[in-house]
């Protein structure tokens, strides 16, 4: 049941290794699915990701009990909606810089008044199949968490990790360095920020997030940040990786054996 489990281990601690998707390909998430890794985020905020192509990869990874967490575009009810209605088992909301913003987010999120709008027809209720009790029981099973992006953002880091239902922070190590004024990820006013947002996410106990390109990074932050949940790359980056690597075997060989 990695689904229905995937919201205590985060909340738990426990190490949870994933990657963004840019292909809404169901052949992509069928790969994925199969491999060792806890889970996915189906990027439709910097991807070209439809409804249509969501709503397909979900309908796999629903079948497969393969844990995706949807990164919205924006923190609207309706993104958020739409999402968890398909099957994700939750939401990375960006540009939360708040305690409003993330109680406005984590309501739309959960039902109940003025909250996520119930429908018994949906992928996530069993397309009518179940009782609305048996719905609203799974409840607890979505995942909200909130991406920290703006210097804003760690100055309320505290608040936003207090707020019920905010599941986990997840530091934008890009658009935060670019706030800051950076043009890199080498800079000290992003580890000041992963310090301040991991101890914040710690002491609520939620979840701490965030993205690294590599996974030597990924060791890295864990090490230092007390990160356990973390997005290395995309399974764009690995395709160029594993053909460049490919590519460059050969060449060297090639070389070689004409040498």
């Amino acid at each position: 049941m990695r689904i229905a489990g995937f919201r205590d281990r985060l909340r738990g601690g426990a190490p949870l290794a994933g990657t963004f998707v840019k292909t809404p390909s169901i052949q992509v998430m069928e790969v994925l699915a199969l491999s060792d890794l806890d889970f996915v985020c189906l990027d439709t905020e910097h991807a070209p990701v439809d409804r249509a192509g969501m709503d397909a990869c979900l309908a796999l990874a629903r079948a497969m009990d393969f844990p995706v967490v949807v990164r919205v575009g924006e923190a609207g009810a309706r993104e958020i909606l739409q999402a968890l209605d398909s099957g994700a088992v939750g939401v990375v909301v960006p540009h939360v810089w708040s305690a409003e913003k993330a109680e406005a987010v984590a309501r739309a999120a959960h039902f109940g008044l003025g909250g996520r709008g119930f429908a018994g027809g949906t992928r996530w209720a069993g397309h009518g199949a179940r009782s609305m009790a048996d719905v609203l029981s799974q409840d607890p099973q979505s995942v909200v968490i909130a991406q920290i992006e703006e210097p804003e953002g760690v100055e309320a880091c505290e608040a936003i990790a207090a707020v019920p239902n905010i599941d986990a922070l997840f530091v934008g190590p890009a658009d935060l360095s670019v706030s800051y004024g950076h043009d890199s990820l080498d800079n000290p006013d992003l580890k000041a920020a992963l310090a301040r947002v991991g101890a914040a996410a710690r002491a609520a106990g939620k979840g701490f997030a965030s993205f690294t390109p590599t996974s030597a990074m990924a060791a890295d932050w864990a090490r230092d940040y007390g990160m356990h949940m973390v997005l290395v790359g995309s399974e764009l980056g690995w395709m160029r990786a594993g053909a460049n690597a490919t590519a460059q075997a050969f060449h060297a060989a090639s070389g070689r054996e004409r040498g």
